[in-house]
């Protein structure tokens, strides 16, 4: 493999002798009994005490919202003060966010010494390592190098692109950037007649917003980490927090501390989720605090029968809150036929767990008098995902645990500010109060159509119909299912832009038909401008100016790029679009139209950072058009799986199917990987399969085999088995090394890929 040069003079191909791969698959073996722990601070003192550290202790105590998840801390008057005013409030993953931004420049020469087709050799962790971006290039058609463009050339070409017809446009972001950023993306592009606005939410909790929206009138988290500090019971579903949202597990050891129970959910018995040592909790570090009072591993895809069968178990026993239901929902009775209908053999059958692990949950729940429901991706990644929320949103109202202190729903989000770019607009189906102040604003009519989702526009570039696209963050290329066709689909597309800190695949294999475009901008805590973002328990935090360590980069602030676009588009008409450089400016326009933010437009002078008004309920009584939540029935899916034959396989060779759940490594975040091995599951590397060792014995397969795993839309080879504790039926791969292996089933309310539940068969095939 052929190793490119960094400004530091390191190769980004990391070589892994005998002896260390040896040391790796020790450690492997040996995987903690605890999540968390002592590995903690040996990474915090891996990293703040080497030539880096002083650069990452000032970014940890910059006045700016943490890079990773929306459970980050970060506040105006401290960076490790979280909403309640708490010190010593960050975790591993944001130096591994904060050390990832401070690494050097790309050097003048790197692109020019790479081609193209070595560059795509590079995976994940790879292309990130690679350094900052630090100056703007473009690739042209018939070329397979990167070159160095004028910004005047930039604009020349971006403003043709944006010209074309408004159906033809298209943005996608992430939300790694702010609401500022976000606010002017959305009325820019809506501005020239276009709604599509992908964002990278579609692609994660687009069900929550859906089915949130359609129960209780609200698409946000119904919950306040200060109300949910007056839980006693906790039903963890579809998450695995120690390695995604480690502040959250600050909340869960304190719950238990206090006597609170935590019911965990998830096929996958991440060792975190049953036992987590925390540095804020240091006398149990080494140890570990329980976490799960009752762990549950259902089959993948089957969450809604579970919750239907505990909802079943309530009202065999007397304990659903008809009174509640009857002042505060409306179809109750729908669904409480349907449970009575549901037969017991069909939940158990659906969901595989016992009928006696089923009334353990119920009791539970019914045991405690406020309870929070929280899910994350393993939920929202299924075929059913808004039927699986829904499921759940049920039983907290059958319990009356929605409209009161310490109770509620509250999805768990995953980037830092992805829950502000939903709230700033930029979403395909826009809600009718912005769209109706946005066209006060504009002075003229919007268009009503949806515009294109992130699976949408990948489906609508497939066909030739996106001309332009200008993506603000993110990775559409690797974060889509089916590879193949991602890079087909962003191939017939003519332009792209990407506005990005650092390399990633999708710069690499997502290259436009004609000319594509890196934007070198500033992270968050370099930005010149003051600018706020939005957590998932919708607290608006306000962020300080900064500056960038890159001395002689070439950099532009988002906020400043996309305003210089949208006055050459529009002019300083029907607003004086190079006004929105301010990004104070930007804060008052966005005070004027996003419902629940008029504080923004104070901020600058306040410095009060605020809790969104109409998102957390402390009453039963909800922004629907009766007010109150709207229950809906939730029938049982049904889960088979192909046999080896649709797969072209041999019944007589050895080989079995499964249901591949994707997801991240305990080293990662979103699509950005910082370590190879998850020493907590027990994997070396990222070309893994963890299964449960009764289904690899069933099949005559053994641990540390090499196996092929086949999906619907291609294959991978050389994958190494790795037992653990996955419910049988079940297996899990790295994403989105695996996203190659499965074509797009979508939930089609919501847009959303099955990412938990791809059919693939395991055979022992090529190596």
């Amino acid at each position: 493999m052929t190793q490119l040069d960094q400004t530091e003079g390191q190769s980004p191909f990391p070589v892994v002798n005998n002896s260390d791969r040896a040391a790796i698959e020790a450690a492997a073996d040996n995987a903690s009994a605890i999540g968390g722990g002592l590995p903690i601070i040996q990474y915090w003192a891996q990293k703040t005490l080497s030539p880096q550290g002083p650069q990452i202790w000032q970014t940890l105590f910059h006045k700016s919202a943490c890079l990773s998840c929306a459970w980050g801390t970060g506040r105006q008057n401290g960076g490790f003060i979280n909403e309640l005013e708490e010190p010593l409030q960050r975790c591993m993953k944001s130096v591994q966010a904060i050390s990832s931004e401070l690494q050097p420049g790309l050097s003048d020469h790197f692109f020019a010494r790479h081609t193209i087709s070595e560059l795509q050799q590079l995976t994940s962790r790879e292309a990130d390592r690679l350094g900052r971006l630090s100056f703007p290039v473009i690739h042209r058609a018939g070329s397979d190098h990167y070159e160095p463009i004028s910004w005047e050339e930039i604009y020349q070409l971006t403003t043709a692109g944006f010209s074309l017809p408004p159906e033809r446009v298209a943005s996608y972001s992430s939300g790694r950037s702010s609401n500022e950023a976000a606010f002017l993306l959305q009325l820019m592009v809506r501005a020239l007649g276009s709604n599509n606005l992908a964002d990278c939410s579609d692609l994660c909790h687009a069900p929550s917003t859906v089915s949130l929206n359609k129960v209780f009138g609200t698409s946000t988290s119904l919950v306040s980490l200060e109300s949910l500090r007056q839980a006693d019971c906790v039903v963890l579903v579809g998450s695995n927090a120690p390695a995604n949202h480690p502040r959250l597990m600050n909340e869960l050891i304190e719950l238990r501390d206090r006597g609170g129970k935590v019911l965990v959910i998830n096929p996958v018995k991440e060792v975190g989720l049953v036992k987590f040592g925390s540095p804020a909790h240091p006398l149990r570090l080494v140890q570990g605090e329980e976490i799960a009072s009752l762990f549950l591993q259902p089959i993948p895809g089957s969450d809604l029968a579970l919750f239907v069968g505990i909802q079943k178990v309530l009202l065999e026993r007397g304990w659903v809150q008809f009174d509640y239901l009857k002042a505060h929902t409306e179809n109750w009775q729908a669904v409480i036929e349907q449970v009575a209908a549901t037969g017991w053999e069909a939940i158990v059958a659906t969901c595989g767990v016992t009928l006696t692990e089923i009334v353990a949950a119920a009791e539970m729940i019914h045991s405690c008098q406020n309870v929070v429901f929280a899910w994350a991706m393993g939920i929202t990644h299924q075929a059913n995902s808004v039927d699986n929320i829904f499921s759940i949103a049920n039983t907290a109202l059958m319990t009356g645990n929605i409209g009161k202190p310490g109770a509620g729903m509250m999805p768990i989000r995953g980037h830092s500010n992805v829950q502000g770019f939903g709230s700033m607009g930029v979403t395909a189906h826009l809600k009718d109060s912005i769209r109706e102040a946005l066209e006060k604003l504009l002075g003229k009519s919007l268009k009503r159509e949806p515009g294109y989702d992130a699976r949408a526009l990948i489906e609508a570039s497939d066909r030739g119909e996106v001309d332009t696209l200008l993506c603000l963050g993110g990775n559409l290329y690797a974060a889509n299912p089916d590879l193949t066709q991602a890079k087909r689909a962003l191939g017939n597309i003519d332009t792209i832009i990407y506005l990005a800190t650092k390399p990633n695949q999708g710069h690499f294999h997502g290259l436009a038909r004609q000319n594509t475009i890196i934007v070198p901008v500033y992270a968050r805590f370099e930005n010149p401008h003051k600018t706020t973002v939005e957590s998932g328990n919708n607290f608006v935090r306000f962020n300080s100016p900064g500056k960038t360590h890159l001395k002689e980069a070439d950099l532009v602030t988002e906020i400043d790029f996309l305003a210089e676009l949208a006055h050459r588009l529009h002019g300083d008409q029907p607003i004086d679009w190079r006004r929105l450089h301010d990004t104070r400016y930007v804060r008052q326009l966005i005070a004027q139209t996003i419902p629940g933010y008029e504080k923004i437009g104070e901020i600058d002078d306040t410095n009060a950072e605020f809790t969104i008004n109409g998102r957390i309920f402390l009453e039963p009584t909800f922004p629907t058009p009766s007010g109150k939540a709207e229950m809906q029935p939730t029938p049982l899916p049904t889960l088979t799986l192909p046999t080896l034959q649709d797969f072209g396989l041999s019944a007589a060779q050895p080989a079995l199917v499964l249901a591949l759940i994707t997801g991240r490594s305990y080293g990662q975040h979103n699509t950005v990987v910082y370590k190879e091995a998850d020493k907590y599951r027990g994997m070396p590397h990222r070309h893994c399969i963890l299964m449960h060792p009764d289904d690899a014995q069933r099949a005559g397969f053994s641990q540390h085999q090499r196996v092929s795993v086949r999906g619907d839309a291609g294959q991978l080879d050389g994958i190494e088995i790795i037992f653990g504790e996955v419910r049988s039926g079940a297996a899990l791969m790295f994403y989105p090394e695996a996203n190659v292996l499965m074509k797009a089933r979508i939930e089609p309310r919501a847009g959303t890929p099955a990412y938990k539940r791809v059919p693939v068969a395991i055979f022992a095939g090529a190596v």
